[in-house]
């Protein structure tokens, strides 16, 4: 786990330089990103190839400490990947994501808390999902660059922010994007499946 948000941290995008780059619509946009790649694989694909080789050369020089062999598998993947629903924005999702940016942003920690903390912010705000996942990005404030670094996933085993991506169950998501005193920038992407509507007095 910590390898990869060293990794995350270090890894080359439009850095933030200053709170106000978290001004605006930076959650919605990054849904609207996800979205864009799930509802269409095959074109982030060829976008993905193409801004590899910007250039003019295979050097992957867009893709700054990225593994070459993870970008290549990642447009693979999307070649193949079918399309898939949009996700719904979920105003409950996004306040548990906002919590952990928060506490995040306040301790200059990483990483997605104790086992089952995920499940625990959910429910604070009203969630029961029978699955969820958690994507963290650090050190992006641009919604490609934080949805590129999340479905290349270089340095993860398993491809698990990839896999959360395009896990064709997960229906919902929340996002809130912040500034984090050690990396600059941060991103909590949180995803729910069917969501089990309980009564008030739960």
């Amino acid at each position: 786990m910590p390898a990869f948000f060293l990794r995350a941290a270090v890894l080359v995008a439009t850095l933030v330089s200053a709170p106000a780059a978290f001004a605006g619509g930076l959650d919605d946009a990054v849904l609207s990103e996800l979205n864009y790649a799930r509802a269409h694989p095959a074109e982030y694909a060829r976008e993905l190839r193409h801004q590899m080789r910007s250039s003019g050369s295979d050097d992957y020089s867009g893709f700054t400490n990225e593994d070459p062999d993870a970008v290549d598998e990642a447009i693979d993947f999307l070649e193949r990947q079918p399309a898939l629903a949009p996700l719904a924005r979920d105003t409950r999702i996004a306040a548990a994501a906002r919590e952990h940016a928060a506490t995040q942003a306040r301790r200059g920690g990483v990483g997605h808390g104790a086992a089952g903390s995920l499940g625990q912010r959910l429910r604070n705000h009203g969630v029961w999902a029978g699955i969820s996942a958690e994507n963290i990005s650090y050190g992006y404030d641009e919604p490609r660059a934080i949805v590129r670094q999340l479905i290349v996933d270089s340095g993860v085993a398993g491809r698990g922010h990839r896999r959360n991506i395009f896990t064709q169950g997960y229906r919902s998501a929340g996002v809130a994007c912040g500034p984090h005193g050690a990396y600059g920038a941060m991103c909590v992407i949180d995803f729910a499946g069917a969501i089990v509507q309980r009564s008030a007095e739960k």
